[in-house]
């Protein structure tokens, strides 16, 4: 058959410990960690999608997704001992496949512990781990590394600035640096100016503002490395007795510091908690601190943040103590892209949301988150079975919880935690019963409509392994080495399995329930029958640990798996076949109900699909499912689905198909069982609710009623008032509009003579202003014919100023140029002497500077070797004090330390003192008390002395008593072997005779048929026969008639008129002309239907004898057989029943030998044969003789239901020949009378 491929289908859990292990891709769809997977969930429509690691991926550190939503960037560990990196992935979500795998030769770590993408999702930054907590920045896209930065100090977290991708912020204990990107390499800036803190995590407020976080507790706001507020997180017990939260914020404006505190009604200070995480959004931030809490932060005005409330993670109900889950703390918290909800994970792998706009509604109040999507198992899942009428998955695991999955559904039905840790858990195939194995006991439990009790313990203390049958009658569960089966209806052990020397790791059962196999840690794999706690077959190999065992339908083969990475097939306690699984060790092995696939888990978490069946070398496919080994996989009853559980606290549901991607075939329709259970209290307390709501309901319905009849009637009322006051206003207003209307008139009229008089007042001053402005146009008209004439002469006087202008102007330039050209030529010899003056003056300059220079040189040179030998001395004494304060230091820091030492050791000795004294006291009264013990038990010493030495002497006996006892059942094990070989072959005739009765019982079942068919057959042959003799009595009737009619026409014999006339009177009266018709087409017809009728009734007559006769001798011959057979059986049960008589007085006399008919010695005795039975052989004859006896009994009621049986044979075939004798008889005489009319 072809391999078959487990496709993931719905993953149950979610990883902690991962960087960013909860993401928003939008605001239906979060992506968090499971398994080795990434699940992207959809809230509203709990669907999942997965993406896979890589092959071989040895886990996550850490995960981010791009602001754009379309990119996921996932961070694998690496191995550095094998020379491998850690690498990230970026994944595209759009089509869920990877897009580029990122590396960086500069990290000298084997993880990534923190991911950020850039605002524009261009560029990612990765901050890797110890030792050299390098960082690098990379163009993603293009593969390109941008720079690298090495920390001397660790760092946990970084993340770009939301609007500068070179801007990027690094925090970690002791450290929070930010880093621009400029000139090709990354350069550290605003440096900070405050006492560093141990900062655990941040996040940006805005493009200035950066919120970190301390495990100090506190929640500082930084800009450009400045605090400019700072938050004190801590836990308070107020007056009124309740839990309250106080923040102390600082407020730093310059050099002011306000401290304001915000709850009055605080009075003691409990303790302080690390922030772990922290989220920012538009109107605030959210933070975590302390066990099972967030705080939520507003913005103010001034840009600073004030607290509003408080949110708390819900008291589990289902939980044996439900304040416990009120100590998870939050790893992480995330705002969805609309800012309406936050979403947080928890240290116990629990997914939390709550909805900001609510916070909104009510303020300054304490809330609760809402579990998202469905509570997971927080540790390692131990524990894994199936149902088989019902899609139920059962799962246990060391965070004390067992739950129990709908694995058509994908939903958590029921789930409750207990205060010990569960190690492994079984479901009956009824679905309605659980067994799980605690630590200090096995409880078998009712799983009733919403809870799991307890009805039945047993003392088995660590139970790592129970299973129950197929058919649910019964339940294995391992003690220690030895494998106890139990009774689901007697509820007890029925037998006990003992062979193993280690731990037993793995249970199954046959298809039958007839067989169990087990392995177990001494590399041993058993086949027990379960009815005669025997082992059938054995395979063992001591340095092969097996961790699991599968079992064929046919219940031949047997599949085991253990340390030696090797699949091993057995037949007949013989290794058929060994197939090496390429250096993986495998933990788990499943076969298919139907025995055509199977799967095989690791200890890398993988599952492989193996080729069935098997071949060497083997062929698989493998499956990257869990990042911890895994411990126990299950298939589903009709082979559909596939569990796997693991160490990493998660349960993965896998969809098992084809290599075309179909559904595995069903052999047929299997439909679930719908039944649930419910307890009589809880039924009627259920019942009583809703009789109570339903009388509520009533009650509300008739005061409903009553409210709406006394609101009609008001409303009515109300109805009546206004319409009288509607029709009273109506009046009024229609009046009122009356007289608006006369007023309305008057004032048209009134308005329109306004209009007229107005009009004509218009026209009249327009015409006025007409005239009054042509006259002053004419004015300025003729103002400006006097001012263009005066501008004209004016312009040309000043040509003729500016003409006289140019002339002087020449004449002075002329002047000026003779002026200057002589000044020039006198400056020029000035120049001449200067310039000589200045080389005379150089020459001297020089003589004097280099003489200078000289001198200086020389000077220097002096004082150089004076300063050296100055220097050369200070360094000396320098150096000489520095080591001298040095030692000093060492000295003062070592004394310091011994001091502090000292006073430890000094207190730490008064503590022990203290301790001391009183364990002295409480030796001394130890001792006291030992004294007493001491004596007692000196006493019950020589008491048990003096009773050793009696026994001695019984014991003396005993041995005696025991070598006779040997000899006599040395002699009884002769006689019983020939006896246990008879009741083999009796058993063996038994189940022959059992067969041929089958035989018979078929023949007869036959034989019966074949009666009721010719009865039925005879049944329609009489009818048939009765109604043709019904119908030859009316023709003999007719015929009669006809001859009398013909007698009476003989008297006109001599009238042939008459007679004529008579015969056509008698032809009228009985023959129509469509008898004659019917008679001319139906008499050949009739003739021949009635030959064909009585041809097929002899031959069926003579088939039914020649049958009749061969089942007679049959039957006698059989009847012949039986009886013989039955007279050798009553000949070997009277022989069986002598020898019985024999045994029995052979018994008698050993009784009697051993003295056990003396009262004196009844109870030593029975107790002495008690224990020569327990080391002897004795018992086992006793059960021998007890087990013959009852197959006597046996085959005493087999030999009675035989000659009942043959009794009712008889019968049968008595009642067949009686029967068949009294239809054979008038079938005879009913043929000799067809035959007499047709002669």
């Amino acid at each position: 058959m072809a391999i078959v491929i487990a496709q993931p289908r719905y993953f149950f859990g979610i990883r902690t410990g991962i960087q960013g292990n909860v993401l928003f891709q939008d605001e239906h769809t979060i992506v968090y960690p499971s398994g080795s997977n990434c699940v992207v969930y959809n809230i509203d429509q709990k669907t999942q999608k997965s993406v896979p690691c890589s092959d071989k991926s040895r886990g996550m550190t850490a995960i981010a997704i791009s602001p754009n939503k379309r990119f996921l960037a996932v961070a694998e560990r690496g191995n550095l001992e094998k020379g491998e990196k850690p690498l990230i992935i970026i994944y595209d979500l759009g089509i869920l496949r990877k897009r580029k795998i990122l590396g960086s030769v500069e990290v000298h770590s084997d993880e990534f512990v923190s991911l950020i993408f850039s605002h524009d999702s261009r560029y990612l930054a990765g901050q890797g781990g110890a030792p050299d907590f390098t960082m690098s920045v990379w163009m993603w896209e293009k593969s390109k590394v941008l720079g690298n930065i090495k920390s001397t100090s660790p760092i946990v977290q970084v993340s770009f600035n939301p609007e500068d991708q070179t801007h990027v912020c690094a925090v970690g204990p002791g450290a929070c640096k930010h880093f621009r990107y400029s000139e090709a390499t990354f350069k550290q800036f605003a440096f900070q100016k405050t006492e560093p803190l141990n900062y655990t995590c941040h996040a940006w407020a805005n493009a200035e503002h950066l919120l970190v976080g301390s495990e100090s507790g506190k929640v500082q706001l930084m800009e450009a490395g400045e605090l400019k507020q700072e938050f004190v997180v801590t836990t308070f017990v107020s007056t009124g007795g309740s839990r309250s939260k106080s923040i102390a914020e600082k407020k730093l404006s310059g050099s002011m510091i306000n401290i304001q505190r915000k709850e009055s009604r605080v009075t003691e200070l409990l303790s302080d908690h690390a922030v772990t995480a922290i989220v920012a959004f538009a109107k605030g931030f959210a933070c975590s601190a302390g066990p099972g809490l967030v705080h939520l932060y507003e913005k103010t005005d001034d840009e600073y943040y004030k607290k509003i409330r408080e949110i708390q993670i819900p008291s589990d109900p289902y939980s044996f103590d439900p304040a416990s889950s009120q100590q998870q703390v939050f790893n992480s918290l995330i705002v969805s892209p609309s800012e309406e909800m936050v979403v947080g994970c928890t240290s116990a792998s629990q997914l939390y949301f709550y909805l900001l706009t609510a916070a909104e509604a009510a303020r300054h109040e304490r809330v609760t988150f809402e579990v998202l999507a469905q509570s997971f198992h927080s540790s390692l899942v131990t524990g894994l079975d199936m149902c088989i009428r019902k899609p139920l998955i059962a799962t246990c695991s060391l965070d004390k919880s067992v739950r129990i999955w709908n694995y058509e559904t994908c939903v958590l039905e029921i789930y409750k935690e207990f205060s010990e840790e569960a190690y492994c858990i079984a479901l009956h195939p009824s679905g309605l019963y659980v067994l799980v194995g605690f630590e200090d006991k096995l409880r078998l439990m009712n799983i009733l409509i919403d809870d799991i009790k307890s009805f039945q313990d047993y003392d088995v203390k660590s139970c790592r392994e129970c299973c129950f049958s197929n058919g649910g009658h019964l339940f294995a569960a391992v003690h220690g080495n030895v494998i106890q089966i139990y009774s689901t209806t007697s509820l007890e052990n029925v037998s006990n399995m003992k062979g193993h020397n280690g731990k037993v790791r793995c249970l199954v059962w046959s298809q039958d329930d007839s067989k169990l196999i087990s392995c177990g840690l001494d590399g041993a794999v058993y086949e027990w029958e379960v009815l005669t706690v025997r082992r059938v077959s054995e395979n063992v190999l001591k340095t092969c640990p097996y961790n699991g065992v599968a079992l064929s339908p046919d219940g031949k083969t047997i599949y085991a798996v253990g340390a030696d990475m090797t699949i091993k097939e057995i037949i007949d306690s013989q290794i058929l076949r060994i197939v090496e699984s390429n250096e993986a060790v495998l933990s788990s092995i499943v076969l298919s109900h139907t025995g055509r696939v199977m799967f095989v888990g690791t200890i890398s978490g993988t599952i492989r699909s193996m080729k069935f069946p098997l071949c060497v070398p083997g062929d698989w496919i493998e499956f990257q499912a869990h990042e911890c080994p895994i411990t126990k996989i299950k298939m589903s009853y009709d082979d559909q689905y596939l569990v796997s559980i693991s160490e990493d606290a998660c349960v993965i549901l896998w969809k098992v198909l084809d290599k075309e991607g179909h559904g595995m075939k069903r052999d047929k329709d299997f439909a679930y069982a719908e039944e649930i259970l419910i307890t009589k209290g809880d039924l009627e307390e259920k019942n009583a609710l809703t009789m109570e709501l339903k009388l509520r309901v009533d009650e509300l319905k008739n005061e409903n009623q009553y409210q709406l009849r006394l609101r009609d009637i008001n409303y009515n009322e109300k109805i009546k008032e206004l319409t009288e006051k509607f029709v009273q206003e109506l009046d009024s207003l229609r009046a009122r509009q009356q007289a608006l209307k006369l007023e309305k008139d008057k004032d048209d009229m009134l308005h329109e003579d306004e209009v007229k008089k107005l009009h004509e007042q218009h026209v009249k001053t327009v015409e006025d202003l007409e005239s009054l402005h042509s006259q002053k146009l004419m004015t300025q008209y003729e103002k400006y014919q006097e001012l263009q004439t005066k501008s004209t002469r004016m312009q040309e006087d000043y040509e003729c100023k500016l003409l006289e202008a140019e002339e002087r102007k020449e004449i002075a330039l002329e002047e000026l140029t003779d002026f200057y050209e002589s000044k020039l030529q006198e400056m020029n010899t000035k120049l001449d002497e200067a310039n000589d003056s200045f080389r005379r003056a150089q020459r001297e300059w020089d003589e004097t500077q280099r003489q200078i220079e000289e001198d200086v040189d020389r000077e220097v040179m002096n004082l150089k070797v004076s300063y050296e030998n100055q220097l050369r001395d200070e360094k000396e004494t320098t150096q000489k004090a520095k080591a001298d304060m040095s030692l000093l230091r060492k000295k003062y820091s070592i004394m310091q330390k011994d001091m502090e030492d000292r006073k430890e050791d000094i207190r730490k000795a008064q503590v022990e003192a203290g301790k001391l004294n009183n364990v002295i006291k409480n030796l001394d009264k130890d001792i006291f008390g030992l004294k007493k013990e001491i004596q007692d038990r000196d006493d019950t010493i020589q008491d048990k002395e003096k009773r050793i030495y009696d026994l001695k002497k019984k014991n003396q006996e005993l041995d005696k008593y025991k070598f006779v006892l040997d000899y006599k059942i040395k002699e009884l094990k002769k006689q019983i072997e020939p006896r246990e070989n008879e009741i083999k072959r009796m058993k063996q005739q038994i189940l022959e005779m059992e067969g041929e009765l089958g035989k018979f019982h078929t023949q007869n079942t036959i034989l019966e048929q074949r009666v009721s068919q010719e009865e039925e057959k005879l049944s329609a042959a009489e009818n048939e026969l009765y109604r043709e003799r019904i119908r030859v009595r009316d023709r003999e009737v007719v015929i009669q008639r006809i001859k009398n009619d013909i007698h009476r026409c003989a008297n006109y014999i001599q009238d042939p008129k008459l007679l004529k006339d008579e015969i056509v009177a008698i032809h009228r009266r009985h023959v129509s002309d469509r008898d004659i018709n019917a008679t001319a087409e139906l008499d050949a017809d009739v003739v021949c239907e009635l030959s064909r009728q009585r041809e097929h009734l002899e031959s069926t007559i003579t088939t039914l004898r020649k049958q009749l006769g061969k089942d007679i001798e049959t039957q006698k011959h059989d009847h012949l057989r039986v009886m013989q057979e039955n007279v050798l059986l009553i000949r070997e049960i009277s022989d069986m029943r002598r020898e019985l008589k024999g045994c029995r007085f052979n018994s008698q006399g050993l009784e009697s030998a051993l003295g056990l008919h003396r009262k004196a010695n009844k109870l030593s005795t029975a107790e002495v044969i008690q224990q020569l039975a327990d080391g002897t052989k004795n018992a086992q004859l006793m059960r021998q003789l007890g087990e013959t006896k009852k197959v006597v009994d046996v085959q005493k009621q087999e030999i009675l239901k035989l000659r009942n049986e043959v009794c009712e044979l008889n019968k049968v075939v008595q009642r067949m020949r009686q029967t068949q004798e009294s239809f054979l008889l008038p079938l005879q005489s009913d043929q000799g009378a067809l035959r007499g009319p047709t002669h």
